[in-house]
């Protein structure tokens, strides 16, 4: 169960999901029930009968910034850039010694002090360069917050093969998106619309947030055979005090957590004790979850389906077992889920 290719199945590729549902709450839902590997399917908003008026249901609230700039090189030839981490501290930086980490694509690799311009007076210069990611000074006179929102692009996954549009901007986001910083989205939790989660609330679900900013190390291959051998990226994260305080009394009377998101699976399990206490605060998550990882906070969770050889699909493979995950998905695929960011879910519990 720590070899790579454990982590492998058959992708069709017309069923990677190149745009969202028509309606967010009308996606498709396959239940998997982790003790008995029982699977049933239906549509996401029927997650409310799925759910238990004692849960508690815990959010990744981080919202995505348009990290893609296209611009310029002073030659005049094009320049694109992706920005990497942008945490919520800095976001309201004139940019006059902004310095951002990104990933930059041009017709040859730019050398340290090569210009670069974009629309709105936004310019930028390459600082330096290690292993494949740049450090890049910002400048401009506006707020750069503002104006990323004005000229940056929705820095869709590289596996949705279009350009983004203008519908993205709300549809790539969450109903309860609220602290800027990531450059991809908690997608779990873009099947939920605001009718829905009010609904759950009104049967008595708790409803809690965290943050974690979503990297674009969420999308990163693993190189190794053996999946132990693999670092993880980290991601920011933050967990307030009110938020703790309602898992941890939620843990000791007996009640389901239930995560949304590996990115919420990450967090909370990242800043909790060996006994499953909660602890409040932020910084880096590094926490890498595989098969054989002993889960002390969360009971239940609410995912996309995940890339092969994915850490992610290690994360769920750890949480319900390797063989009852790669058979879900294998029934996923036989109805025709659609995979991925924009596709549909899988509830495990």
């Amino acid at each position: 169960m720590f070899l790579l290719n454990d982590y492998n199945y058959d992708l069709p590729d017309d069923l990677i999901a190149q745009k969202p549902a028509d309606q967010r709450d009308r996606s498709k839902l396959l239940f998997l029930h982790k003790g008995t590997g029982k699977l049933s399917h239906h549509k996401f908003y029927e997650i409310y009968d799925l759910l238990f008026p004692t849960d508690l249901l815990v959010l990744n609230n981080t919202q995505v910034i348009p990290a893609r700039l296209f611009g310029k090189k002073d030659t005049g030839g094009k320049a694109e850039v992706f920005i990497l981490d942008y945490p919520g501290e800095r976001k309201n930086h004139t940019c006059k010694e902004l310095v951002l980490r990104c990933l930059i694509k041009t017709s040859k690799k730019p050398k340290n002090g090569t210009p670069l311009f974009f629309s709105r007076g936004l310019q930028a210069r390459v600082v330096d360069c290690q292993q494949g990611i740049y450090n890049v000074k910002f400048s401009c006179k506006d707020n750069f917050e503002s104006l990323l929102d004005r000229i940056g692009h929705v820095p869709l996954p590289p596996y949705i093969k279009r350009n983004d549009c203008k519908d993205d901007r709300t549809s790539y986001q969450t109903v309860y998106a609220s602290q800027k910083g990531a450059v991809a989205a908690p997608t779990a939790g873009l099947h939920f619309s605001k009718k829905l989660l009010t609904k759950i609330a009104e049967k008595g679900v708790r409803i809690a947030t965290v943050t974690l900013h979503v990297g674009y190390g969420t999308f990163l291959p693993v190189r190794v055979s053996d999946i132990r051998d693999h670092k993880i990226h980290s991601e920011w994260y933050s967990i307030s005090k009110d938020t703790t305080d309602v898992i941890n009394h939620a843990k000791t009377k007996g009640r389901r957590i239930i995560a949304v998101g590996t990115t919420c699976v990450r967090a909370l399990e990242y800043a909790s004790d060996d006994g499953g206490n909660v602890a409040h605060g932020s910084g880096s998550c590094d926490l890498f979850i595989y098969p054989g990882y002993g889960f002390k906070v969360v009971d239940a969770m609410i995912t996309n389906f995940h890339l092969p050889k994915s850490t992610l699909l290690m994360l769920v493979s750890a949480f319900a077992g390797r063989e009852k995950i790669l058979n879900a998905y294998r029934t996923a695929i036989d109805n025709k889920y659609r995979l991925f960011s924009y596709g549909d879910a899988m509830f495990i519990a």
